[in-house]
């Protein structure tokens, strides 16, 4: 085990991308999108606006522009629109086209059409869009717009900022106010890029402590230069490399540090990680920072439910720092986590009982029990189930193996980390 040193900036923020084309694209003039996602998922969400009549174009500087159709101009595309693997394009362009007068059809990969989409067409079929799904609430699916929509009031029976946003984006051309009640807070991306591009919205809190977001329709969005910040949950995998490896030390340049999706630092520091946020900022309405990460006796503990929206989606790489944890993690409240790109609590349980890790696997969560630090065993190969964060977690638990660790599928990786490998080799990672 080599320690990882040097200082890394990871790719652009994947939510806020795929939000920026989105709004960018319903703005009337010219937008400019700095650090934007270039993997397949984000661009996956611009092939999309651009069939639905937005210009988008990448120049050679990396700087994006984008010319919007405005509220209300968005076009009848000519033929389906391919999501690939992304859920998040298919989610929030399911909200665009639900409140325009026009007709698409939404295809993806193996991965995605195998994943939900009921909790969408739900709230959007209130909204009188209709929608003809595959069994299941599956892809493919055709989506006929109403317009005007219906206004409604939803309160989101699980936190999903995905629907949340869904819903928000179809408000923007629906006439009147529509509201979205939201028990649990969720990351606010949306709440905040909709504000920054002039729309009419507002965030309030309820009796019970819930937050009330309301959006005022028909509304006309301001063109915007945004520069994206790097994504948190991109970091969490050279963080969690450099915690368990011993003598690491290195930078991670640039990180959005949203507290609605930064929970995955707070949780490791609660396990001990020695992680500092240096040069604290704020980069287009979202706090950022540097993030400086030294290995670390990490400690298992129990991980409070509250905390799961924050970090969904680095769950799987929060259970590999648990399995090199002294002592017992516990996670509970992530049923999410069975309806991502895999079953991840199904995939990481068996995935890291194959290395080594002891691991129980309950309905809603794992327990790991931690090796203290000592190495795993390693010596497997890893079925990834073609999610990408499966197969980082993966090759990041293999630098903390006696033997290696072998990933069956690293492609997926391409979905949201394109330079995952050659920034982890950058660091001295031992990848093959």
């Amino acid at each position: 085990m080599r320690p990882l040193s040097g200082r890394a900036g990871v790719p652009g923020d994947k939510s806020i991308s795929h939000r920026a084309l989105m709004l960018s694209a319903l703005a009337v003039g010219e937008s400019v999108v700095e650090g934007l996602l270039e993997g397949e998922d984000v661009l996956a969400t611009a092939a999309a606006m651009r069939a639905m009549g937005a210009t988008i174009e990448r120049g050679a500087d990396g700087r994006w522009t984008i010319h919007g159709v405005g509220v209300g101009g968005l076009l009848q595309p000519d033929q389906a629109l391919d999501m690939g693997n992304s859920g998040t394009s298919t989610r929030l362009l399911m909200g665009l086209v639900a409140s325009h007068p026009i007709t698409a059809t939404f295809i993806g990969d193996a991965s995605l059409s195998k994943r939900p989409m009921n909790r969408v067409i739900a709230p959007l079929s209130e909204m009188g869009a209709e929608i003809n799904a595959s069994p299941g609430g599956r892809l493919p699916l055709m989506l006929r717009g109403l317009c005007p929509a219906v206004p409604i009031e939803y309160c989101l029976p699980v936190a999903s900022a995905q629907v949340k946003s869904a819903v928000l984006l179809a408000g923007l051309n629906t006439p009147g106010v529509t509201r979205v009640i939201e028990p649990v807070p969720t990351r606010d991306h949306s709440e905040r890029m909709l504000r920054g591009f002039g729309a009419e919205l507002t965030v309030e809190e309820d009796g019970d402590g819930a937050r009330v977001i309301s959006i005022r329709g028909e509304a006309e969005l301001t063109p915007q230069h945004i520069v994206v910040p790097g994504d948190p949950s991109s970091a969490a995998f050279p963080t969690v490399a450099a915690l368990i490896v011993p003598g690491s030390e290195i930078v991670i340049g640039n990180v959005g540090l949203n507290p609605t999706r930064a929970g995955v630092y707070d949780v490791l520091r609660m396990m001990g990680a020695d992680i500092e946020f240096v040069d604290r900022r704020e980069v287009g309405g979202e706090p950022v920072a540097d993030l400086r990460v030294r290995a670390s006796t990490l400690r298992g503990i129990e991980v409070p439910p509250d905390i799961a929206p924050s970090m969904i989606d680095e769950f799987p790489i929060l259970f590999v720092a648990a399995a090199l944890a002294e002592g017992r993690t516990i996670t509970r409240g992530l049923e999410e986590l069975r309806v991502k790109e895999s079953d991840r609590l199904a995939v990481m349980a068996t995935g890291l009982r194959a290395i080594g890790a002891r691991v129980e696997e309950a309905e809603e969560g794992l327990v790991i029990d931690g090796t203290g630090g000592a190495p795993l065993a390693g010596g497997a190969t890893i079925a990834t189930h073609l999610d990408h964060r499966i197969a980082m977690s993966f090759a990041v638990a293999g630098l903390a193996a006696t033997d290696a660790v072998t990933i069956d599928d690293m492609t997926p990786v391409q979905t949201s980390f394109p330079v995952f490998t050659e920034l982890m080799r950058g660091l001295g990672a031992e990848l093959r």
